[in-house]
């Protein structure tokens, strides 16, 4: 190969990026981002970023070394807007036209947006930097009232980082219990119930049916009739993966860009991040994954895949994890959990919010939910990879807490 494209400068790109100067591939490399930013880490902008511990140069992946180092072609603040699998081509927004004899496919996702506030002012996703900016500057002129609508991970966080500004938040989601999905009701209600023991005003089981306000956001409704004062939303009800430039191209596209199990979407074509589904044989499932660990995991995986060509027939079967930071608890979940699973306290207290709790289905261990509780998810997450069974897993808790 000589010349390869990386389309996607965040994580998983620049990490598909380093791997590839690393492994020794010496042609022109090609990193097109739809940012006009060099690439930046996305977890600290719920966090240090609008709390303003952070300044915003230290939330940056790379510097002018590194970037000598990796001889990359920058294209950042381009857009891509079509691919030709058969005259193998990128067209860009600005009509930029980049061959390739090989492709990372590392376009992310974005986040799900309310259209009946898009004419008003003080309503916000967060997903990437500048929106973060946009929020932080709000939070620094004292809102009266902020509400979050979803309470899923990145909702919670900003809830948490407003009521740790000393602002007023309310958060809203739409399901009877948040978390539920993914950590069933028991364990939803208790990531819940951090932010009502900080002051959250959480209201669950109510959608959001409208916004009122002039030019600017004043109030939310709800579909039950409530009006609450609102003079700053952040809305977090989720993410679509960005593949939209790729339809027409010949790829799989389903929730993703669908891949194999070596992460190839089509002959010198391969996937990584948040973009990238591919059936895991560690658990059975097709799986995209949205977060930090498999950015950076498959940005490597990915670029070797494309390196080795038709050689390496390697699946790639990592356990997801990740984690979040709330108030003062560290939420950490390993593994592909579901509310339908069965779940056993391993060690610890619900009631002190210092605990771990596994997962289990059919038979096996799948996954473990940790507050402050590190060591444990580490320990489980092994357990995870190794295949444990739930008898397994039961039988090590009991072990441990001889």
């Amino acid at each position: 190969m000589k010349e390869i494209v990386i389309v996607g400068a965040s994580l998983a790109g620049l990490r598909a990026a380093e791997t590839l100067r690393g492994e020794g591939f010496d042609g022109n490399l090609h990193l097109v981002g739809d940012e006009p930013h060099l690439p930046y880490d996305r977890p600290p902008l719920s966090k240090q970023i609008l709390s303003g511990d952070w300044d915003l140069d230290r939330v940056s992946l790379t510097d002018t070394s590194k970037n000598d180092e990796l001889s990359l072609e920058w294209h950042l603040g381009s857009k891509a807007t079509g691919l030709n699998i058969n005259d193998k081509n990128i067209t860009l927004d600005n009509n930029t036209s980049l061959s390739f004899d090989g492709l990372v496919i590392a376009t992310g996702a974005r986040c799900i947006s309310l259209k009946m506030a898009e004419h008003l002012e003080g309503v916000y996703t967060l997903r990437g930097l500048d929106d973060a900016i946009a929020i932080r500057k709000e939070f620094e002129a004292n809102p009266h009232k902020v509400v979050v609508v979803g309470a899923g991970f990145i909702g919670a966080e900003v809830a948490a980082t407003a009521k740790q500004r000393g602002l007023d938040v309310t958060m809203i989601e739409a399901a009877e219990v948040p978390f539920e999905r993914v950590l069933g009701p028991v364990m939803g209600n208790v990531t819940a119930d951090v932010h009502r023991d900080h002051g959250v005003e959480v209201i669950t089981g109510l959608a959001v049916e409208s916004f009122q306000g002039t030019e600017r956001v004043e109030k939310v409704i709800l579909e039950n009739g409530t009006e609450i004062e609102a003079d700053l939303v952040i809305v977090g009800i989720g993410v679509r993966p960005n593949t939209e430039w790729l339809e027409g191209s010949g790829l799989t596209l389903d929730n993703g860009v669908l891949c194999d199990e070596t992460c190839e979407a089509a002959p010198g074509i391969v996937a990584a991040g948040d973009v990238a589904r591919w059936p895991n044989k560690l658990f059975n499932e097709n799986m995209r994954v949205e977060h930090w660990d498999n950015a950076v995991e498959q940005g490597v995986f990915a670029a070797r895949r494309l390196l080795a060509g038709g050689s390496n027939q390697e699946s790639y079967t990592p356990t997801p994890w990740f984690w979040t930071d709330q108030f003062d608890r560290k939420i950490q979940l390993a593994g592909r959990t579901r509310s339908t699973d069965d779940i056993k306290v391993v060690t610890g207290s619900i009631e002190e919010r210092r605990f771990a709790t596994a997962y289990g289905r059919e038979g096996k261990l799948v996954g473990i939910l940790g507050f402050n509780r590190p060591r444990h998810v580490m320990q489980y997450k092994q357990l995870i990879t190794d295949g444990a069974s739930w008898d397994d897993a039961l039988a090590f808790a009991n072990e441990q807490a001889s």
